[in-house]
């Protein structure tokens, strides 16, 4: 059983449906998801029992749950599964009472244990229900849809994108305004203006208002999700098109600018690899992974 000074307390609780089935879980605040012990027989349809002092049902492993403790089934329980059952959770419910429960990915690789038992021929009669339930789960749930399944049934999926963007943002966003440095090279422009036939430099040195555009649609889109909404909170209008600062100027040095630089990098290797506009286009959305709509054109004659 995992020791710990102090048991992590449950900070979401839900109830999440397989089925017909109703299994209670919760969310620790470490970020685990966990299922009940309870919960787990419930999912087999298992029925709690209880175990004569000293009695040990599975050589090497006494402490495994009543659940799971058959002798036919120990050469099935390795590697992950054996790791879960033998460490079971405590944690603190609401009312700050000490419970246990295990991680939620122990109920698939519990399906396996059965399933793979029935496939060799090893289930008892007795046992031939576990591998009928196991079906049923697994038709449900897969090791990444039992998180999300607990995340939506505890509400924790609002929280842990809230707290995920916080943590991404602190990473991307300075906490102070650098100073102006140079951050795009010539070249981005220079690629840019000859791939849209402009002039370059302008004579008046001004940019095309629709080059902040591009900017955006190239570059500052492809930064993680949420990094260029909150540069625009940061960093707002105070004019048509007219920034008080650069979006660069608010980015981390380590990371943000960082991920930045090297972006430009792939962005003017397409450019300089294009002979025009329409080309870079459809070499960055390949690249880039940037879907589409594509216009049929009806012939109505």
């Amino acid at each position: 059983m995992n020791q710990q000074n102090e048991a992590l307390k449950a900070t979401h609780y839900g109830v999440m449906n397989i089925g017909e089935i109703e299994l209670p879980c919760a969310v620790l605040e470490d970020g685990s998801r966990i299922i009940s012990r309870n919960a787990v027989f419930k999912a087999f349809g298992r029925t709690k029992r209880g175990r004569k002092k000293g009695e040990i049902r599975v050589a090497g492993m006494p402490e495994l749950p009543s659940f799971i403790d058959a002798n036919n089934l120990s050469e099935y329980i390795i590697g992950d599964v054996r790791d879960l059952l033998l460490n079971p959770v405590s944690y603190k419910s609401k009312n700050g009472r000490d419970v246990f429960g295990y991680n939620a990915e122990i109920i698939p690789l519990l399906c396996d244990v059965y399933l793979e038992a029935r496939k060799q021929g090893k289930l008892t009669s007795q046992q031939q229900n576990l591998a009928v339930a196991s079906e049923i789960l697994v038709r449900s749930l897969s090791k990444l849809g039992i998180v999300a399944l607990i995340d939506e049934a505890t509400g924790y999926q609002v929280d842990r994108d809230r707290d995920e963007l916080q943590k991404l943002l602190s990473k991307y966003i300075s906490k102070e305004l650098l100073p102006w440095t140079k951050r795009f090279p010539d070249e981005f422009y220079q690629e840019l203006f000859r791939l849209r036939g402009w002039e370059y430099p302008t004579p008046s040195a001004q940019r095309p208002g629709i080059v902040g555009h591009y900017t955006n649609q190239f570059v500052y889109d492809h930064l993680p999700p949420g990094v260029k909404e909150e540069l625009q909170r940061k960093n707002p209008t105070v004019s048509p098109g007219k920034r008080k600062w650069k979006h660069h100027q608010f980015l981390s040095i380590d990371i943000g600018n960082e991920h930045l630089e090297k972006h430009l990098v792939k962005v003017i290797t397409l450019m300089q690899a294009a002979d025009n506009w329409e080309e870079f286009v459809r070499k960055f959305n390949r690249v880039f992974g940037v879907v589409t709509q594509i216009e049929l054109e009806l012939d109505v004659n």
